[in-house]
């Protein structure tokens, strides 16, 4: 856990109590909310992907300037207002080094008197429990995994990709949707219905067609990553070949979430599992069933649950828990305020 970093004066605190800026940087999208301790909503702004491993750090904290700007303006509060705290939880702080560089930019900022930065697993873990011994499996874009328990332990994966034994996640899944395609087609690997239907997905006459497009720039390599939802689409009308994808990616997520479990002597034990990220929140059947029974075979006492609320939730929560004592009153108003502002758009 990174400890706070860097103080600034302070503007003084409103009649709502300190206020903090909570910010939920993910590989696909960065979520900024500007809040107070007692769990009113004032900001929130969406905006795209700010990966410090994918743009660098200046220009990643340049990203994540320019919302918490809109978030401050949405909130009333004048250019230049230091708030009490910043939590910011992004992908890509993954080791020691990389969140220490990463809260050392962030503590320049002047946003704010105090500064938490780590994992935005931490958000993710926080918007679906406030159980101290836990495990969150995030397979979004990409797939990490992280665990807490009463005493202080945690238990964290470097989540570096192939180099560091990663397997799965949205964007891989998507690859091998159309790896498989193309096998398919051309007769290396088994007939599967994932040929025609990648062709369809970019209205191609064929595999092979949409393979070269890539290649000759006639189609976004980006757009492969469309591919995840037509992969558990195949494999839910009974596609042998999709369905073993399916399978694989289930068992990655069992391994993380038990190797967590393992290490921190949970496995017989209550705790709580949170299972978040766009590819586990969509409880596609045939992943999910997959992933609840294979960890309760290992794992007997978990407990199970799909945050309904987005990570930036659990990262302004996090907030409210460091600014005053935990409030079920005012975390409930936050969660309903989050709500209604995704709702309306």
């Amino acid at each position: 856990m990174s400890e706070p970093h860097g103080t600034a004066p302070a503007n003084g605190d409103p009649p709502l109590g300190p206020l903090y800026i909570a910010i939920d940087g993910g590989n696909s999208k960065t979520d900024v909310l500007v809040g107070s301790a007692r769990g009113e909503l004032l900001g929130l702004v969406h905006g795209p992907s700010s990966q410090p491993q994918e743009f660098g750090v200046p220009a990643a904290i340049a990203r994540l300037d320019s919302l918490v700007r809109r978030a401050l303006e949405e909130a009333g509060l004048p250019p230049g207002t230091v708030l009490a705290r910043v939590d910011a939880y992004l992908a890509g702080a993954d080791l020691p080094v990389e969140v220490d560089t990463l809260l050392k930019a962030i503590g320049e900022t002047g946003w704010a008197r105090e500064y938490r930065v780590d994992n935005d697993l931490f958000a993710l873990l926080r918007s679906g429990t406030v159980d101290a011994d836990a495990v969150v499996v995030t397979c979004g874009a990409g797939i990490n995994c992280l665990g807490r328990r009463a005493d202080g332990r945690v238990a964290r994966f470097p989540a570096l990709g192939e180099i560091t034994g990663d397997w799965g996640g949205g964007h891989h899944l998507a690859a091998l949707a159309l790896w498989h395609a193309a096998r398919g087609e051309d007769g290396r690997g088994p007939r599967t219905a994932l040929s025609p239907a990648v062709a369809a997905h970019f209205e191609r006459a064929s595999v092979e067609d949409v393979g070269a497009a890539i290649h000759l720039g006639e189609l976004d390599r980006a757009r492969i990553n469309e591919l995840s939802p037509v992969l558990f689409s195949v494999a839910d009308a009974g596609d042998p070949v999709a369905r073993e994808v399916v399978a694989r990616q289930a068992e990655e997520v069992v391994a993380l979430a038990t190797v967590a479990a393992r290490r921190l002597d949970l496995l017989d034990r209550p705790h709580t599992v949170v299972l978040g990220g766009g590819v586990l929140a969509a409880r596609h059947s045939l992943l999910h069933d997959a992933v609840i029974e294979g960890i309760a075979a290992l794992a007997p006492l978990a407990r199970f649950v799909v945050p309904g609320d987005p990570p930036v939730t659990g990262a302004a929560l996090l907030a409210m828990d460091a600014l005053a004592p935990l409030d079920p009153g005012g975390e409930a108003a936050l969660r309903e305020a989050v709500r209604t502002a995704a709702a309306s758009g």
